[in-house]
């Protein structure tokens, strides 16, 4: 089978569902989940290939409740498998303050993460020493392992009036606790950041395989504006150090009137059983939105091949429209 030729690239891939997130396991099998437009339940499907993904039957895993936290606003779930468990972390309000978002985890310990039972493990909790992680509008968890040690990396807001939406990370000590505070990793510095709100979200790590990880994430409002950045790190330097992280001065990826496609974001990456880097976004494909970007459901999951190149010594990945 070959997916490089089954798969159509920046299109289409799989319709309305935003957020997308793509994991593939241990035993080849690819997992896909993302926002629903109704933001109301965590689904899950699954393939033997990213090809197959599309038509993959989809599971509902989880349904919102009916009132206090977890009752409004789910999104962003990401599926990982650590310690022998499956966790699904991911974001929700409540249903009498639909902005209070925060991040939740889930837990399945059986060996089928879609006929297996999820538990609720409730909020993520924060370092003991850490007084202000997930206080405030918190989303977009993610983890990533280097060096034998996980990391979570999240966005939350901060300031008051019209809040900023930073990046944090932090060393965890379990699946569902932190074991660091909380280190600022980047704000919203530079124009194309801040188109309509000041935001920094959607975090992803991937690696090269000569020790550098690069740190992607989605910045300014969720319509034609969304656009992804990068961060920069030795896999061999303090990942919980700030100055440990170089953010690249424009957008890696971004509206192109030409192909079509706006608003790119909200990605994680995956490979093809070839070992090809696949980017795994979501975009529209109208400039004029109608309604609230938020709310208008034609944000679309689609795949790029992650291309790599040397760029002041760096092999570095790069993201094309091709």
């Amino acid at each position: 089978m070959n997916n490089n030729q089954e798969l159509k690239f920046n299109s289409i891939w799989i319709p309305q569902r935003a957020d997308p997130y793509v994991y593939r396991h241990i035993d080849g099998t690819y997992y896909f989940t993302a926002s629903v437009p109704e933001y109301d339940r965590i689904v899950l499907r699954r393939a033997v290939s990213l090809a197959a993904l599309p038509a993959a039957r989809e599971h509902t895993i989880w349904v919102k409740h009916e009132k206090g936290p977890m009752s409004e606003h789910i999104w962003a779930p990401e599926l990982h498998y650590l310690d022998g468990r499956w966790y699904i972390y991911y974001a929700g309000g409540d249903k009498d303050d639909v902005w209070k978002i925060r991040p939740y985890v889930l837990e399945c310990t059986d060996e089928d993460p879609v006929t297996g039972k999820w538990i609720e493990k409730g909020k993520m909790q924060r370092a003991d020493e850490d007084p202000f992680s997930f206080e405030d509008f918190s989303l977009d968890g993610t983890v990533f392992e280097n060096r034998g040690k996980h990391y979570y990396v999240w966005s939350e807001k901060v300031s008051v009036g019209r809040k900023i939406a930073n990046l944090y990370i932090a060393e965890m000590e379990s699946p569902c606790k932190l074991k660091t505070a909380q280190v600022l990793l980047t704000t919203p510095d530079y124009d194309w950041e801040r188109e309509g709100f000041w935001v920094n979200e959607g975090p992803f790590v991937i690696k090269n395989d000569e020790g550098q990880l690069f740190l992607t994430y989605s910045a300014s409002e969720t319509g034609i504006f969304y656009c992804v950045g990068m961060l920069t790190a030795e896999a061999d330097s303090d990942l919980t150090d700030p100055l440990s992280w170089k953010k690249s001065r424009y957008p890696v990826l971004c509206t192109d009137e030409a192909k079509g496609i706006y608003g790119p974001g909200h990605n994680c990456f995956t490979k093809l059983p070839d070992g090809t880097d696949i980017m795994v976004y979501h975009a529209r494909l109208e400039k004029e939105i109608v309604g609230d970007p938020l709310y208008n459901p034609n944000r679309h999951a689609m795949l790029m091949k992650v291309g790599w190149e040397r760029k002041d010594g760096l092999k570095t990945p790069v993201f094309k429209y091709e």
